[in-house]
């Protein structure tokens, strides 16, 4: 065994080189420490960004006319699509590609909304005179919502956006009232026609199995008039009833079913005799427990009633009932800005959520000539989270329900924070610039709130 060698004595140089490579080490490992750290907290924040971006099944997408195609866009690019990654099934309702397609894409938009049961739709023109010039329409096409509500059948809910700081043109409403909108047949669907002449208008029933046709004389024309022909079915009126008794009941509230049965003993009458008699035999045992009751009332004597409620209940309204009371609630809530609208089936798996208001014309008038316009988007922005709201119910995704109702939370706050469109600050302030901002500003402060409250 050889002996130890004698320990070598460092200069001075020798050990001041040492300690440097000793300090290049401890750096060197400190630096590969933090960029681990980097790396990780990186990685960290892919995944949370992934996490935020939820994945979703399909969204029937339709969209529409005029200032609100403008906003849809926006709202899609910057609200939704950077936080859910959803299959969006496109379908273009614009006027003039449902004029290209002879409105089939309005037919293919309802069956796919059949397929995959949740669908979101902007705001649509449905032509006249007018527009049939300035469009060069083949023919004045049909209500584009009207032929997406024969298809899927269902009801139409409509409900206020209760802002705290919006004054109400009916005081006395200080719960919500939501209106469910028969959302088939009658003058939706009506043939109407225009007479030049004296003759008779008859209308004539023929039985399918053949048996003898009944006819009813209409009127004897001394001279031109006009004339009108609808209907409705047992099975779309069985529907309307089983979704508004549910959504009652779902929303612990009372319902009531508005006709003309005085006048329209047989047409209104058949909507009255089958409400009444699915509710006995179907719900009165669970509105009992729930202390909430249905009532039939005559149209005129509801809407004295209603103007004299403070709110909390369901209106069951005909489909032109539905169409004029609904606006009516809106604009009596504070604003037709700030009004939900959703298409619930019979199946009660599937919906459309649309805005309740119309394309803004004026606005798009404005814009068309590079004006800044204030437009409130906030139906708009209630179409595409109602919507992803029911798909997130439907496919148990709770992430998906949260970023709904934390978007319409936002757009609310937003509001009450003093950041809102001049619909709105035209109920509070009156129409001065310095107490609204424009579309743009609008939804960029919205966009801005949404990161805020998701932690982005």
């Amino acid at each position: 065994m050889s002996a130890p060698r004698p320990h070598k004595t460092l200069s001075l140089r020798e050990k001041a080189a040492a300690a440097r490579r000793f300090l290049d080490v401890i750096i060197s490992i400190r630096l590969s420490r933090q960029n681990d750290l980097v790396a990780t907290k990186q990685s960290n924040n892919s995944e949370q960004k992934k996490k935020r971006c939820l994945k979703i099944h399909p969204v029937v997408e339709m969209d529409g006319d005029e200032m609100t195609r403008i906003i849809w866009e926006f709202i899609k690019e910057k609200l939704i699509l950077t936080n859910v990654d959803v299959e969006l099934k496109y379908f273009d309702l614009g006027l003039p590609y449902r004029d290209q397609t002879d409105d089939q894409v309005t037919i293919d938009s309802a069956l796919a909304t059949q397929k995959y049961n949740v669908s979101v739709k902007c705001a649509t023109i449905t032509p006249d005179e007018a527009r049939v010039e300035e469009f060069k329409l083949k023919k004045m096409w049909k209500s584009p919502n009207g032929t997406i509500r024969n298809i899927l059948g269902g009801t139409v809910f409509r409900e206020p956006i209760i802002c705290k700081n919006i004054p109400r043109l009916v005081p006395g409403w200080t719960q919500p009232i939501t209106i469910g909108r028969h959302a088939h047949g009658d003058q939706y669907k009506a043939t109407d026609f225009v007479v030049s002449q004296p003759g008779k208008f008859k209308l004539v029933f023929s039985p399918a199995d053949g048996s003898k046709a009944n006819e009813w004389e209409v009127f004897d024309f001394p001279g031109g008039g006009c004339g009108m022909g609808m209907y409705n079915t047992d099975e779309s009126i069985t529907g309307f009833a089983h979704s508004c008794f549910q959504y009652a009941i779902q929303k612990k509230w009372p319902l009531y079913m508005s006709t003309k049965n005085t006048i329209l003993k047989a047409y209104d009458g058949r909507f009255k005799d089958i409400f009444q008699d699915i509710f006995e035999k179907n719900y009165k045992s669970e509105f009992d427990k729930l202390k909430i009751w249905y009532e039939h009332r005559l149209i005129d004597d509801m809407v004295a009633q209603v103007l004299k409620s403070s709110g909390a209940f369901v209106w069951a309204c005909k489909n032109y009932d539905g169409d004029v009371q609904s606006d009516i609630l809106a604009q009596g809530f504070g604003s037709l800005g700030l009004m939900t609208s959703v298409l619930v089936c019979p199946d009660g798996k599937t919906i459309e959520a649309e805005a309740a208001h119309g394309t803004v014309t004026r606005h798009y008038r404005e814009h068309q000539k590079g004006r800044p316009t204030s437009t409130n988007p906030i139906a708009s922005i209630f179409a595409w989270t109602r919507g992803l709201e029911h798909r997130g119910k439907l496919d148990g995704n709770p992430d998906l329900i949260k970023f709904s109702q934390t978007l319409e939370r936002v757009c609310v706050e937003t509001v009450e924070s003093g950041v809102m469109t001049k619909d709105l600050a035209g109920c509070i302030h009156g129409l001065l610039n310095e107490h609204y901002v424009n579309t743009t500003d609008f939804l960029d402060a919205i966009k801005t709130n949404l990161d805020k409250a998701l932690g982005k």
